[in-house]
């Protein structure tokens, strides 16, 4: 039996209750928030700082430090086309997340009631005990788990619980993080009560003039569990949008109609509330409330995706699951920061790669009208790095499955299921056996929505029968096998479910602009020119155009949303400092890189787009490729008040002339394409695409001074116009709001900029800004290479810029040597 070394006592802070009036008599919820923490050796012994306060969600490796022995790996990565082993430095985020630790509380409990512990999240292979008797053990650290305290382990009105986690080397291939780093809840309720995801509620059939919501709810007897369902209760559920009851449903299972109902979408996401009470001679035991959207989904080779019977296409994003320098610890403000930011881009849609997102991202998803794609697994039985879950998959792929569709059905943001990500399966004989295996429970458990694999090896399951035995084929990256798998593959549709994986880094410019694979400078950085790829990935464009012109493909999710800790390809390969990736559309510290724009022009439809790039500070005589990203039709380039000509976007017949040679006034030519490899199931570079989305002027000749360009309309009038000037020496600091804080515990994201004594932004900056006052939380610059602390209340500028999170109501002042200082009020 485990042993804890002392107790104390921990503040349930948050109250949460489905009651009116927060009446907590029936249903109580708290957030264990107050536990403490040790790191341990094998046998349980504290080591390093030893006990200490925390408050949970808590990530025990963020405040590092940094160090390339941090879970250094020898791996073969055979899904890049690597054939000998090589060293992987940065490879999960170069932190010192491995190891075990122990957290550690004591409640009070009600021992007349029935308890019941819920984890969010726990990583890895928790294991709770109870009064030092062992409840429940979950090894995947992305899923939602319950445990009961059962009464025969009380003792008296408080018990001491106790999880221990243990992080193994070369368990993940990005950084997973460390500790209890989402929620932790107590919910106490009748022992008649609901038990966790025990409300199922569908819309069945949907219309503008009404719709049919039904609902079946589980009932568990804690005094007879062998008499669950006949414990003399009834069941009454309200459907309940905002406070009016639209309808009511009788019993455990049934439906109902709601009336003109409010559908919900991204453009209106509409929710309802199912309440649900049972009650027994007149007495409410317990209630649940069940949020959900009333909505219609469907995808056919005719149509392709369709939501309320409107076909659109997924402007998505992958995304990891940290929130770059916070962690993997979860702050619903973090991931409405992210959230804003995507859709202001344009964005409709997240792909949870590769693992169970956080409730609290699901819920944010719902009510600000993000689509969802859900993903449990990045392997099945064949691993990619040695302890991942290839390890428990046999033993706990049901459960895992089991409690995220069930956690999750009920959501109206969730579209659809992913079954797994470039399983090794795809080409293994288990492989059709097992994506039928994992979709006959996901269709068991939620036959609403498909189920979809993100497949990479398009070459074999084209055409070896596992790409036609998934419900609904995602291909990842294989822009040039679309045609094929369209024409091979009987569902006649194509998600794009990874694409992309443009690499650069935010403000800095490689000259030439040239189109390059796998390109590797000194610096560790890679062009902000976008133009720079993976062997097995792409730019935007070859997926713009397969979206655009086949109404076949369901719309893509880019690699990535944001940048993340780990995988730093191109640089993974020996190569530290490097450690966060160069994919993101947003940097690490969640600074736009200039291919947000990009995006932006394609996606946003409701707010016009004008980028200029690079920045303006060069040397004389250099010839500057100079790019326009630009939801108007054409655009006209002048330097200190000289016009280098308008361009405007070729079309696509016009874009095939280009590929054959021909050169066509007023259209970008194409970029030059560097040395670049091909593996046998990649695909070309497609060079003839990029004047379609970009206006690019190449080798302009630099003069100090003002960069200008102007936008016209499709009438030729001028509609809009973006200037960039050279900036002189630092002069100053500034202060940029990037997030509204309202809420009294919000985090306030604020961008610090380096500007010359004019206000331009000095590109090329460095100083090292100091956030001095109360406040701080976390700092970051989006520098894949940058080893300091995020913790700590100082950070370098990185192309200029760097971002401090801050707590609203805090005073700070931000200051660097030689630079004018600025402080800031977050009220």
């Amino acid at each position: 039996m485990k042993k804890y070394p002392f107790l104390f006592t921990a503040l349930c802070l948050v109250f949460t209750c489905c009651t009116p009036k927060g009446d907590q008599s029936v249903r109580q919820e708290q957030l264990l928030t107050d536990w403490q923490f040790t790191l341990t050796d094998d046998d349980g012994t504290p080591i390093g700082d030893g006990w200490r306060n925390v408050t949970i969600p808590h990530d025990w490796a963020i405040s590092g430090p940094f160090d390339r022995e941090n879970d250094l790996q020898k791996v073969i990565v055979v899904q890049n086309g690597e054939k000998e082993a090589t060293w992987k430095t940065g490879r999960s985020g170069g932190l010192p997340w491995m190891g075990k630790g122990h957290y550690h509380t004591r409640i009070a409990v009600d021992t007349t009631r029935w308890n019941t512990l819920v984890f969010d999240g726990a990583m890895s292979h928790a294991d709770v005990y109870i009064n030092g008797e062992e409840v429940c053990y979950w090894p995947y650290g992305y899923n939602t788990f319950d445990c009961y305290i059962l009464p025969q382990l009380l003792t008296g009105d408080s018990v001491d619980i106790d999880v221990y986690l243990e992080n193994k080397p070369q368990q993940s291939r990005w950084y997973p993080g460390a500790g209890l780093y989402r929620n932790v809840h107590l919910i106490s309720t009748d022992k008649i009560h609901i038990p966790t995801f025990g409300v199922l509620v569908r819309t069945p059939q949907v219309s503008r003039q009404k719709a049919t919501v039904s609902i079946a709810v589980d009932i568990q007897n804690g005094i007879d569990p062998t008499n669950a369902t006949d414990a003399g209760v009834e069941v009454l559920t309200d459907i309940l949008f905002g406070n009016n009851i639209v309808a009511t449903i009788q019993g455990a299972t049934g439906e109902t109609e709601v009336q003109t109902p409010q559908l919900w979408s991204p453009e209106t996401p509409h929710l309802y509330i199912a309440r649900t009470r049972i009650v027994r001679e007149g007495k409410v035991l317990d209630e649940v409330c069940t949020r959900f959207g009333i909505r219609s989904i469907r995808y056919t080779p005719e149509h392709g995706f369709q939501l309320n019977g409107e076909t659109r296409k997924f402007k998505g994003v992958c995304n990891h699951h940290d929130l770059g320098p916070l962690g993997v610890a979860i702050h619903k403000d973090a991931l409405r920061h992210q959230i804003a930011m995507l859709q202001d881009m344009g964005c409709d849609a997240i792909r949870t790669s590769h693992n169970m997102p956080a409730p609290e991202l699901v819920e944010l998803c719902d009510e600000m009208g993000l689509l969802i794609f859900i993903e449990p697994f990045d392997v099945w039985n064949h691993g990619k790095t040695e302890n991942d879950y290839s390890v428990e998959f046999n033993n706990w792929w049901k459960n895992d499955i089991t409690n995220m569709v069930k956690h999750y059905r009920n959501n109206a943001s969730v579209m659809l299921w992913s079954s797994g990500n470039e399983v090794w399966n795809q080409v293994k004989p288990d492989g059709i056996a097992i994506v039928t295996m994992l979709q006959d429970l996901f269709h068991q458990l939620d036959p609403t929505r498909p189920v979809t694999n993100g497949m990479d090896q398009a070459m074999y399951i084209i055409h070896n029968g596992f790409g036609a035995a998934v419900e609904l084929p995602g291909l990842n990256y294989r822009t040039g096998r679309y045609l094929e798998a369209y024409e091979y593959l009987p569902q006649k549709m194509i998600l794009g479910s990874e694409t992309s994986s443009t690499v650069s880094s935010r403000g800095i410019y490689k000259t030439p602009a040239i189109l390059r694979d796998f390109a590797l400078y000194d610096d560790n950085q890679s062009s902000g020119y976008d133009l720079e790829y993976c062997q097995w990935s792409g730019l935007p464009e070859q997926d713009f155009q397969l979206q655009d012109d086949y109404a076949w493909t369901l719309g893509q999710f880019v690699w990535t949303g944001f940048d993340y800790l780990g995988e730093p390809s191109p640089y993974d390969t020996d190569s530290w400092p490097s450690h966060s990736s160069y994919f993101g559309i947003i940097d690490l510290a969640s600074l736009p890189k200039d291919r947000y724009y990009l995006y932006r022009s394609q996606w946003n439809k409701q707010s016009p787009t004008l980028h200029l790039l690079p920045h303006w500070n060069w040397s004389n005589g250099d010839l500057v490729p100079v790019f326009c990203y630009t939801s108007y039709p054409s655009a006209e380039l002048f330097v200190n008040g000289k016009s280098y000509g308008v361009l405007r976007h070729a079309t696509p017949a016009e874009c095939e002339r280009l590929k054959a040679g021909e050169e066509i006034a007023g259209v970008s030519h194409m970029p030059k394409v560097g040395d670049f490899v091909v593996p046998e199931w990649g695909s070309q570079p497609r060079p003839e695409l990029l004047p379609r989305y970009r206006l690019m002027w190449f080798d302009v000749p630099y003069e100090a001074g003002e960069l200008k360009v102007v936008a016209y309309d499709a009438e030729g009038n001028k509609a809009a116009e973006q200037v960039i000037r050279t900036a002189g020496e630092p002069a100053r600091l500034a202060a940029v709001w990037a997030n509204q804080c309202e809420n009294p515990e919000e985090l306030c994201y604020i961008t610090l900029r380096v500007e010359d004594k004019d206000g331009n932004l000095c590109p090329n900056a460095t100083n090292l800004i100091r956030c001095e006052g109360d406040g701080f939380v976390a700092t970051a610059n989006g520098d894949a290479t940058c080893l300091e602390s995020f913790i700590a209340p100082q950070m370098h500028a990185f192309a200029g810029q760097c971002t401090f999170i801050i707590r609203r109501g805090a005073k700070v002042t931000f200051a660097a040597e030689g630079l004018q200082s600025t402080t800031i009020c977050a009220k």
